[in-house]
């Protein structure tokens, strides 16, 4: 395929169908060509501009910014949370410097993988701390605080020092207390006690 056949199907994918990422199977398919012969071929289009390669094996338009579109491709069992979630609900004020997100499947050595985008950290943990999002791949403000102190926890890192938190009136309580059901109850003790979070209107936890 010349450059601007590439250009012409990559645009008509995306907005005929919202298909912005491939796998590098998918793209010599439709070359109908060898997965060496295209590796030469995507250095090429690399070079003109007309494709990016966001993580191994997985490339797209140039310009794709949104993590939840690539984390799919990266990890379909996945999903945002811990401070990057809580980042992106307004709650902490610093911009992580990797993406969290949760999924039950081991990643190995390969547990950081760089992207265009950044830094994916994917840590795998089971059920039922493990629990994808109903509507999304977003971890909500209760979930995401949960995850961000057992995650502190697990790290051995006191989260006061890591973030400053804000806008904590968004959380509901109730909310978060049915979570905590699903961790340790230190997680829980420390969300109230070392966190000093609701302290007027949260209720008591076992």
């Amino acid at each position: 395929m010349k450059a601007r056949d590439w250009s012409r199907y990559l645009e008509e994918q995306s907005r005929e169908h919202g298909k912005r990422l491939f796998t590098i199977t998918e793209l010599a398919n439709v070359a109908r060509t060898s997965i060496g012969n295209l590796n030469v071929e995507l250095s090429r289009l690399r070079k003109y501009g007309i494709i990016e390669r966001y993580g191994r094996g997985i490339y797209g338009l140039p310009g794709i910014n949104s993590p939840e579109v690539l984390l799919s491709e990266l990890d379909s069992h996945a999903y945002i949370t811990g401070g990057s979630a809580l980042f992106l609900h307004h709650l902490i004020s610093q911009i992580p410097v990797q993406i969290t997100a949760f999924t039950d499947r081991r990643h190995g050595k390969a547990r950081i993988r760089m992207t265009p985008m950044g830094a994916f950290r994917f840590v795998s943990v089971r059920a039922p701390i493990y629990a994808p999002p109903a509507d999304g791949i977003i971890a909500g403000a209760e979930q995401a605080l949960c995850d961000f102190v057992y995650l502190s926890r697990r790290d051995g890192t006191d989260p006061n020092i890591q973030v400053s938190f804000r806008n904590l009136d968004r959380i509901i309580p109730r909310r978060i207390s049915d979570f905590l059901n699903h961790y340790p109850g230190t997680v829980g003790r420390q969300i109230r006690e070392e966190l000093g979070l609701f302290e007027s209107k949260f209720v008591e936890f076992a």
